[in-house]
């Protein structure tokens, strides 16, 4: 029974030895390999305190023109998409009824102003200063000849008082006396009618010059008539209010179009205006001027720089936020009305910032997350972040690192949390 148990026994020690090589090698197998990766320190820096907010440009004008009179469209010498001065034309509307009311108008111009100046030629007065009817020709010699007609009326009654004394002493006969005092009379009564005729001259000089003022109006009238026929032939020609861009221009040659009607419609974009939608916790920080920040997708190398210029006072009882305007200057059109624009509002002070690499920050798809891998004790963490802007090659996280962690840069997708890694030197 012993040499039976003996053999057994060895045997049994013999695949118990086997089995714990078989373990140990399983085990070594297992084992997951170091991966050799880069790392890169993250860093806090000091950076201007901002928030940030998304919006969209709108130009700084728009006007949809529609014409000053209808009429039938004749030329359209502008397309969309073209620059445009301002005053340049941009629709002509058919202009021959306009210009025949203006010539016709004229013409009664003309007339008027002839008939206006005959009549300042017959009283002697151009209009300039202050009338005076006695030296209208007329009144002038009815003023000459009453002055003449009293002065020969005195002299008759002078020689009628000489004669009447001569009378008295018997130097004369009484009939010659009463021949003075005939001549005395007819002279007076000369004296007196011319007196009449020069009021009359006066009265008739008044009546001219009021007639002349009155063809003063007239002609401010038919003045007044001409500047609007000028006006509305004018208005056959629609023009450019500002520069600006043609971002419409429905009507083409041989449309008739009201004064309802749009002829085009101009854009100006020199300056445009960013409307932000902002929480109304932001109400105590925002002020007028402040510097903002702006990136387009078009252009996203590209920081664009503007300033508050409006805040709406009112909040939307809703949505709990307010508008806050800010322009930006843009001189050579890179920016578009209608961009959608992330934007950083500057606020006085600074705060802390981490940035790391560009690089060690990937997207994952299936979470929609953003993440990288820190190096802790020989072995890598994930980590999810909020990236926030990239400046150059450093991309700052808004949230997930506090600025002290070294970060993997390369490898990546071969890692996961807990992986033994190498960093090499």
């Amino acid at each position: 029974m012993k040499t039976i148990l003996l053999p057994l026994l060895a045997l049994s020690v013999l695949i118990s030895a086997g089995c714990g090589r078989n373990e140990v090698a399983s085990a070594s197998q297992s084992l997951p390999k170091k991966l050799t990766v880069t790392v890169a320190q993250a860093t806090s820096r000091n950076v201007p305190a901002s928030f940030q907010e998304t919006g969209t440009f709108n130009p700084d004008e728009t006007s949809d023109i529609a014409p000053m009179v209808a009429g039938r469209v004749i030329a359209t010498p502008v397309n969309i998409g073209d620059f445009v001065k301002q005053g340049q034309v941009i629709c002509e509307l058919d202009h021959r009824d306009a210009q025949l009311r203006l010539d016709q108008s004229k013409a009664q111009l003309n007339e008027a102003v002839a008939a206006l100046r005959q009549m300042q030629s017959r009283i002697g007065w151009n209009g300039q200063g202050a009338f005076d009817a006695g030296s209208v020709p007329e009144a002038a010699a009815a003023r000459a000849n009453y002055e003449s007609a009293q002065a020969q009326a005195r002299q008759a009654a002078a020689d009628a008082k000489r004669y009447e004394n001569l009378v008295a002493t018997g130097d004369i006969s009484r009939s010659t006396y009463e021949k003075a005092r005939t001549v005395q009379e007819t002279a007076e009564a000369q004296a007196n009618a011319a007196r009449q005729q020069m009021e009359a001259a006066l009265n008739m000089a008044r009546q001219s010059h009021a007639a002349v003022e009155t063809s003063q109006g007239s002609l401010d009238s038919v003045r007044a008539v001409v500047a609007q026929a000028e006006k509305s032939l004018a208005d056959t020609t629609v023009r450019a209010p500002y520069d600006g861009y043609i971002t419409a221009r429905p009507v083409a040659a041989g449309v008739y179009v009201a004064l309802t009607n749009k002829i085009a419609t101009i854009v100006k974009i020199g300056t445009l205006k960013l409307q932000l939608q902002t929480p109304e916790q932001r109400a105590a920080q925002v002020r007028l001027g402040m510097p903002v920040t702006a990136r387009v997708s078009a252009f996203p190398d590209r920081e664009f720089t503007g300033k508050v210029t409006a805040i709406n006072p009112s909040v939307d009882p809703g949505s709990r936020i307010f508008i806050l305007e800010a322009r930006f200057d843009n001189p050579k059109g890179e920016l578009r009305p209608g961009m959608f624009a992330t934007a950083h509002v500057l606020l006085p002070g600074g705060e802390n910032a981490v940035f790391v690499p560009s690089k060690a920050v990937s997207r994952d798809k299936t979470t929609d997350s953003f993440q990288l891998f820190t190096i802790e004790n020989g072995a890598a963490h994930l980590r999810v972040v909020v990236p926030g802007d990239a400046a150059g090659d450093q991309l700052r996280i808004n949230s997930g690192l506090n600025g002290n962690e070294t970060v993997v840069t390369t490898h990546q997708g071969e890692l996961f949390d807990g992986a033994p890694v190498e960093v090499k030197g």
